[in-house]
């Protein structure tokens, strides 16, 4: 089998390239190159080595991926008749996508890798910049990074920026994060005569003329909190502070059962911004919402029984173990068929012996957990063949309640009006209505109509207790007349 030997240009000029690499070069008559646009490859085409580039496939090409495919298949193709050079720029193993196909193949036994060292535009860039790697760096790739990627405390390289288009693509992913004046630095030939450090407001980056396929834009770390408030770390950190030593006092003392009732009425107060369809309050309630998650992570984590991590991997796992129809070969044409792979899906992680009321009670909701209980018996055939049967048994037990109330005791009132609302509830679910959410849009609506109520009577210069029941009765009609508006 023929060898492809992969030899790294280096990051900059003749001077950089190391003499071991410059003497095997020039000793090659014939040499693959991805490209011509490198500044050894004048001063080695004076020494009588010929190059063969790859730069036409960029211009017939639409994009990266195609490019670095079809370069790799032609010397793929050329390995097979004979031994091949192909050279790259900095060094082989470093931001080289050609060369990560090409191991590969190698890896599949279609051909045989020897590569060679060169020096890569880290070192100089990082001498350049004076910075130290150790403090946490990333390389990220222009042409395909999102901004998950990027850590904003994290010294961030990003190679592949090379014309105004490129830069303006990486600008904009940046801004999701960044602030717009944030300083970034565009670093070109790092180490070579011609290196060039032209710092820029970040909004600017792509009105800078010097941008070529030796530059690379540095994006330094961002060092206050509230400049990186984007980022789940930065939060995660605030959180952790509140509960540390040196922290906030009410905070320390929380525990799961404390911050029970607080993550109830959070969720509440999200539930009704969508029904308000209020984008802004959902963003804040969300957020609410979220510091309840990330406290009670942190409590566990301070007790030693859980972390954040183990939160975040419990429901990746779920996710994807529930999803074989988008993570492995199942299929799914409706939504009817994804229900019924997710409860097979669900069925397989129970115990044999477990209940199918386990996992159903909710302590903050006797409402909701009702509705689970009848919705979990129901899936396996203990319900009735229709709504009718709901509507008889909820007649049923409204006369017996109606018994109850006139000459019962407080315990048999009690026992009768539960089953009342135990049979509504089931009702409800027949009728695909989510009892918690009727709930809490029925209380969000009474709400809005008495703080109307309660408008009206100051605007008669009476309070509540004040008014006749025939002014009250007038102001309700006149809420409810306001919300058909």
């Amino acid at each position: 089998m023929n060898t492809i030997t992969i030899i790294g240009l280096g990051a900059g000029d003749f001077e950089q390239l190391p003499i071991g690499i410059y003497r095997k070069l020039k000793d090659i008559k014939a040499c693959y190159v991805r490209t011509l646009d490198h500044p050894v490859i004048e001063a080695l085409q004076q020494e009588g080595v010929s190059f063969t580039s790859f730069d036409e496939v960029y211009i017939k090409n639409a994009g990266f991926e195609g490019v670095y495919e079809e370069i790799a298949a032609t010397l793929l193709t050329a390995a097979k008749q004979t031994d091949v050079i192909y050279a790259v720029p900095g060094h082989p193993l470093v931001a080289e996508m050609t060369v990560q196909l090409l191991i590969e193949a190698e890896t599949r036994g279609e051909t045989k890798l020897k590569i060679e060292g060169g020096q890569s535009f880290l070192d100089p860039i990082f001498s350049a910049l004076r910075i130290d790697p150790i403090e946490g760096f990333q390389l990220l790739d222009g042409t395909s990074m999102t901004i998950h990627d990027a850590q904003m405390q994290q010294h961030v390289l990003i190679a592949q920026v090379y014309d105004a288009f490129s830069a303006s693509e990486v600008k904009l992913k940046l801004l999701e994060k960044y602030d717009a004046e944030h300083i970034v630095t565009i670093v070109t030939a790092a180490g070579s005569s011609a290196e060039q450090l032209v710092q820029v407001p970040l909004y600017e980056l792509d009105h800078v003329a010097t941008l070529n396929n030796l530059t690379t834009l540095y994006v330094p770390p961002v060092v206050d909190a509230l400049q990186r408030a984007k980022e789940w770390r930065t939060f995660r950190e605030v959180i952790a502070t509140l509960r540390g030593p040196d922290g906030c006092p009410w905070d320390r003392e929380q525990t799961h059962e404390s911050l029970k009732k607080y993550m109830l009425e959070e969720v509440h107060e999200y539930l009704q911004a969508v029904d308000e369809q209020d984008d802004f309050a959902m963003t804040e309630e969300l957020g609410d919402v979220l510091l309840q998650v990330f406290l009670n992570a942190q409590i566990g984590e301070d007790m030693g029984y859980f972390t954040l991590e183990d939160v975040l991997q419990e429901v990746t796992q779920k996710m994807i173990r529930r999803h074989p129809h988008v993570f492995g070969d199942a299929e799914a044409n409706d939504v009817a068929d994804v229900a019924a792979i997710w409860q097979e899906a669900k069925a397989g992680e129970k115990d044999e012996q477990a209940s199918l009321l386990d996992e159903q009670y909710r302590a903050t909701s006797s409402l909701q957990t009702s509705y689970n209980y009848q919705k979990a018996v129901a899936k396996n055939g203990f319900t009735w063949d229709d709504v009718s049967g709901a509507w008889a048994k909820f007649e049923e037990e409204m006369n017996e309640f109606k018994v109850e109330a006139q000459a019962g005791t407080q315990a048999t009132r009690v026992d009768e009006l539960g089953d009342v609302l135990f049979t509504l509830v089931n009702i409800a679910r027949f009728y695909g209505v989510t009892p918690e959410e009727a709930m809490v849009h029925a209380n969000a609506k009474f709400a809005r109509r008495f703080k109307h109520v309660e408008t009206c009577a100051r605007a008669n210069n009476k309070t509540i207790k004040e008014s006749t029941a025939e002014e009250l009765e007038s102001y309700w009609q006149s809420a409810k007349q306001k919300e058909r508006v």
